[in-house]
């Protein structure tokens, strides 16, 4: 008994850091990041099908959704540029989320006075716009996230972060789409513009991390460093020196952990674009999708994320990441007993349940590992390469996943789905080796 309460009191001290003030910043701050991004993607389509644009120039409108797997491309300019007199008043950091929150809400308050049927061209302009000021607030909420914070509290910063990720998508998806097709479309986008004040207001009470001890980043902001004044050196030490930082931090090693980036959460991607049209398939109405994806699935998401940082917080981040590598793929066979199962709602819980559980303690843990791979001379350069590492072998497998249904069929899909998650839990084991050997 006694040795049960001992191991039930490390679990609540681990838990205790959610209770960091940080912590909540974090909700916030993911929550102004989440919502954008259905705004200029599935809300706006749905829009633009009710104001009768053709389904040819809705399409066209994902192509926006690009920016944000580049976004490491304008990085360097967030992590070294200053911004006149913005700066000077709220810091590096803050200066940067404040000035990309306020480009968002003008983007979607100039989209809610835009037409759609009439001026299809302006609304894109406005959507490429809201997904830059998006991005670019990704990346300076991820660099100040990291500054603010060491590696051991991150995993809570980044359950928090998406908790309020997934409330901001709940609003824009679910709430938008009640607005416009109960009052009408502007004000709902209207509405969405001002809720981009919470992010806002935060960014006004938070902290600015404590300034860089490391005097290149500290001389080139001193000294007013701009590709304008001196692009050879801006060039160098803004674009060039992260990358070489990186090689030279890890060694024989860096190979690897970018392999291991690229392919950790590809099972999972591979798998995700085909959910939705198997769960038709098998014989779920949209309906029943919606309902258990948006009640079931939030719940379980955000469980697995809240887990993901206790279990960090208590084990350190090898084991987890090896555990996580593990559900991931094993997950993945949950949809192949639904497809042997046929359309039972029980196996269908059962189903977003754990693919779900498993995408928050993932994200989560993921998230906190490619946190400390950063170096914070560097935060915003970095950490969007690695982001947009993570994201793209995925993105580009899964755009074949429908032909491998097509091929193999829906069961044999998910097997194949699973076996793709090997590779990634192999690493994770070499990564946790790593991990160990440090501490040793």
């Amino acid at each position: 008994m006694n040795r049960a309460a001992a191991v039930l009191e490390t679990w609540l001290r681990a838990a205790r850091i959610y209770r960091d003030p940080r912590v909540a910043a974090m909700l916030l701050l993911g929550f102004s990041a989440g919502l954008p991004f259905a705004l200029v993607a599935g809300t706006l389509a749905a829009w633009m099908t009710r104001s009768g644009v053709s389904m040819a120039e809705v399409g066209m409108f994902a192509w926006v959704g690009i920016l944000y797997a580049f976004k490491f491309v304008w990085a360097p300019l967030v992590d070294q540029l200053t911004l006149p007199g913005l700066t000077a008043w709220l810091g590096r950091r803050r200066s940067w989320m404040l000035l990309a929150q306020v480009g968002v809400a003008a983007a979607l308050l100039g989209m809610a006075f835009t037409d759609p049927a009439t001026e299809t061209m302006k609304l894109a302009w406005l959507a490429l716009a809201a997904a830059f000021f998006s991005a670019t607030q990704d990346i300076a909420v991820d660099a100040w996230r990291i500054e603010i914070a060491p590696t051991d509290q991150q995993a809570a910063l980044a359950a928090s972060y998406q908790l309020g990720y997934r409330v901001a998508l709940l609003a824009a998806t679910a709430g938008a789409l009640f607005i416009g097709g109960s009052m009408n479309w502007p004000l709902a986008y209207q509405l969405m513009a001002a809720l981009m004040g919470v992010g806002m207001i935060t960014v006004l009470v938070v902290a600015e991390p404590e300034p860089l001890s490391t005097p290149m980043s500290e001389t080139m902001v001193l000294q007013n460093i701009t590709p304008i004044s001196n692009p050879q050196r801006w060039l160098d030490e803004a674009i060039v020196q992260p990358f070489a930082d990186f090689f030279q931090r890890n060694g024989s090693n860096a190979l690897l952990i970018l392999l291991f980036i690229g392919i950790y959460r590809i099972s999972d991607m591979v798998l995700g674009v085909m959910a939705n049209p198997f769960y038709l398939a098998t014989g779920f109405s949209e309906l029943q999708i919606a309902g258990y994806a948006k009640t079931v699935g939030f719940a379980a998401v955000i469980g697995g994320a809240a887990l993901g940082g206790i279990a960090v917080a208590r084990f350190g981040l090898g084991g987890p990441l090896v555990f996580g590598a593990v559900v991931l793929a094993v997950t993945n066979l949950a949809f192949a007993g639904l497809a042997v199962a046929g359309p039972d709602v029980s196996m269908l819980v059962l189903t977003i349940t754990a693919d779900n559980l498993a995408q928050g303690f993932t994200g989560t843990v993921f998230i906190a590992y490619l946190s400390g791979l950063t170096n914070v001379s560097y935060t915003a350069t970095q950490y969007a390469l690695f982001t947009s590492l993570m994201v793209l072998p995925g993105k580009v497998l899964s755009g074949f996943s429908g032909i491998v249904v097509e091929q193999v069929g829906w069961i044999t899909f998910f097997v194949y789905a699973a076996l793709m998650g090997l590779p990634a839990i192999w690493l994770a084991t070499r990564v946790n080796h790593w991990f160990a050997t440090e501490r040793a």
